[in-house]
């Protein structure tokens, strides 16, 4: 027997059958509900559940949803069931964003970062414009159906060109395969822009932005936007990696303190030496140590589902609010045959 879900906000209605989560129900009916990860770790289809209750399979909260915020009403539409009619609250997947589209792009250049990451940059046809929010992603899509995820690392398309930072997998079809052999002049189909993982103006908080690895690239592209803007607010930027040559855009970013506001980049390392003088260990808890009051902040975190779960636990312990904490979460493909990672 099929369930009515209400939209509070609108009147709307839709139906979700037996073994279907609500969010699968709203695609197959036009509904908008935003989603990335699809497996309940990024929090992206977050909905409030305003009357009537819903259901997880084995009982079992996604990583995105505390017990707490599962009694308070939240739920991951991406995993939550029903077994009667509920009523929901999209006031959180309102927000315009570009229209998504397939566009040809031409390779201009594939160069290394540093070990283990690339740095792809496509040209897009003169007669295309293509605008995204900055900190969205885009796929490449292959012609056996298969596709890769990576977030744009710049502000916008004005050049006609999109920054890709690549990182290498071992086994990994795209970068260790196809990467390599790509040159200047190939042509590459995408798939933009994708994603809700962007800077809410609204918001006007302080912001806490933390990332470990490629997890950098959207966040680069969120922080150049706001570069020599008036009403930016205050900016600390955590970003975790193994070692100090891996900080590939360690000047960069560090050229920006100028052009924000009350500017903080503060980098983490998980594996340095003794010569390293900044500070070590999970850029989270690091986070921790510096700001132990966050209830005043808009968060925002890229990189593994590990991280951000971590993450998301801790910073609600030092008094963080789900409503202002966004995340962009590693989303690792199905294809047995490669261990890469989709996004980022």
């Amino acid at each position: 027997m099929a369930h009515r879900v209400d939209i509070k906000e609108t009147g709307e209605q839709f139906w979700v059958e037996p073994q279907e989560t609500i969010l699968q129900a709203a695609q197959r009916q036009g509904v908008r509900i935003y989603s990335d990860c699809e497996f309940g770790g990024c929090g992206t289809c977050r909905i409030q559940v305003t009357r009537g209750k819903i259901c997880y399979e084995d009982d079992c909260l996604p990583m995105s949803i505390a017990d707490e915020e599962h009694e308070q009403g939240h739920a991951a539409a991406c995993q939550a069931r029903l077994d009667a009619d509920i009523e929901i609250s999209l006031a959180a997947h309102r927000d315009d964003l570009p229209e998504t589209r397939q566009v040809r792009a031409q390779v201009h250049s594939v160069e290394r970062a540093c070990q283990g990451i690339w740095r792809l940059i496509l040209q897009l046809p003169q007669d295309v414009q293509v605008s995204f929010r900055p900190g969205q992603y885009l796929n490449i899509l292959f012609e056996d159906g298969h596709a890769r995820s990576f977030s744009m690392a710049n502000a916008d398309a004005a050049q006609g060109r999109i920054e890709l930072h690549v990182r290498e997998v071992e086994g990994g079809r795209f970068t260790q395969v196809c990467l390599p052999t790509l040159k200047a002049g190939d042509e590459l189909l995408l798939e933009l822009p994708l994603g809700v993982f962007y800077w809410r103006e609204r918001d006007w908080r302080p912001m806490v932005m933390v990332a470990t690895g490629t997890g950098i690239a959207p966040i680069k592209a969120i922080l150049e936007s706001l570069l020599d803007k008036d009403d930016c607010p205050p900016v600390s930027l955590y970003w975790g990696m193994n070692r100090p040559e891996d900080l590939y855009l360690a000047q960069e970013i560090e050229s920006w303190a100028e052009r924000l506001c009350e500017f903080r980049f503060v980098p983490v390392l998980s594996h340095a030496d003794e010569s390293w003088q900044g500070a070590r260990g999970y850029v989270q808890q690091q986070v921790c140590r510096d700001e132990p009051d966050l209830s005043e902040h808009a968060i925002y975190l890229c990189g593994s589902p590990v991280m951000i779960e971590q993450a998301r636990g801790l910073f609600k312990e030092h008094g963080a609010n789900e409503q202002f904490m966004y995340a962009d979460a590693f989303n690792f493909q199905s294809d047995p045959s490669s261990a890469e990672p989709s996004l980022v």
